[in-house]
């Protein structure tokens, strides 16, 4: 579980500090707020010490290095180089620095014409660290077969959240006396509102199968790929709650109809009722509000919304609040509460005619 973030000179941030819910955190903000930005720091820093969990002895060099791989293929900036992605007209070094769970901590430094970090500090980082899901907001099941084999072998327009979550979906499914009961319930909803199930044949091919037919994955809406993902994540194993890292998805609502959406949203809550943190971006109303109406206090729901926001400035900063009601500022809500507002005054202006 991560606890804490904070970036500094990196990216579109100058300096900006998070702390996380050990259940749901959600991600919001306009346009260019640095959101996905944020989502890929943490889950670069989480899987940094995953990457390495089988050796021993590692130098502060060769972390360095692969946390440099990370971060480079995961924001794929201008030429590959690390230094792009410093905070652009800042003089001071860039700042990356993690906590989790169990005092493990993380933290890594570069400047502007640096080729690799530099790791400053590493407390046990390497113990403990469950793996960690990066699901990006394009579902990837239309094209999973033959994706892995061609991510690398050619520079490909994809960053490596695709390759990661690939490799995922293409493991064997654990044993079903293994599942954890609330894997089991999610996923027997998803597959009674899709009405059936994705099969996972290896090599990146998939088709959906239902109780009269087979069909290829391209064949099924998005929407249905896309919570497709979630179920097989939870049939491999590789988001067990209690068991597994952090789950990051973007944009999890994307290409979802309302009705799908307030599934994925019970789906979540009750994932992080049995421990498992998720860490979620949206720019969506119905989600934001499905989880506001969902929470229950007697369950002791912890939710955190986070909302992005530049200053006059032009400096990006952050609120944090546990309730809906208190996010401040907040673009989606201001945005719909606009066109309820154009809406009413439309009707009553037909009404006076």
């Amino acid at each position: 579980m991560i606890t804490q973030l904070e970036l500094k000179n990196f990216m579109a941030f100058s300096d900006l500090n998070i702390n996380f819910s050990p259940g749901i955190n959600i991600i919001i903000g306009e346009n260019s707020t640095g959101k996905t930005q944020l989502l890929k720091a943490s889950y670069a820093l989480y899987s940094g010490a995953t990457l390495l969990k089988n050796q021993t002895n590692i130098s502060d060099d060769k972390l360095a290095e692969a946390l440099t791989t990370k971060l480079t293929t995961l924001f794929m900036p201008l030429d590959g180089k690390l230094r792009k992605m410093h905070h652009q007209g800042a003089t001071k070094q860039a700042y990356l620095q993690a906590r989790f769970a169990q005092d493990q901590e993380i933290a890594a430094t570069f400047f502007k014409n640096s080729n690799t970090v530099v790791i400053k500090n590493r407390n046990n980082y390497q113990q403990y660290q469950a793996k960690t899901v990066f699901i990006p907001t394009k579902e990837v099941l239309a094209s999973m077969e033959g994706f892995n084999s061609l991510y690398e072998k050619y520079e490909l327009s994809f960053d490596q959240t695709y390759q990661d979550i690939c490799l995922l979906l293409d493991l064997p499914k654990i044993r079903p006396e293994a599942l954890h009961k609330e894997s089991k319930q999610a996923m027997a909803q998803i597959k009674d509102i899709c009405g059936g199930y994705f099969v996972f044949h290896g090599g990146g091919k998939v088709t959906f199968k239902s109780e009269s037919a087979e069909f290829s994955a391209n064949a099924m809406a998005e929407g249905f790929r896309k919570i497709g993902m979630l179920w097989r994540l939870l049939e491999t194993g590789a988001i067990h709650p209690g068991v597994s890292g952090p789950l990051f998805w973007d944009e999890p609502e994307s290409n979802l109809n309302p009705k799908l959406i307030q599934l994925l949203a019970q789906i979540l809550l009750e994932l992080s009722r049995n421990n498992q943190q998720i860490i979620l971006t949206t720019n969506d109303y119905v989600l934001l509000k499905w989880f506001d109406l969902l929470i229950d206090k007697n369950k002791d729901d912890h939710i955190l919304f986070h909302t992005l926001y530049r200053d006059n400035n032009g400096v990006i900063n952050i609120n944090s609040a546990e309730n809906y009601q208190s996010i401040t500022p907040n673009a989606i809500a201001d945005t719909f509460n606009d066109m309820t507002r154009k809406q009413v005054n439309k009707m009553m202006g037909r009404m006076g005619k």
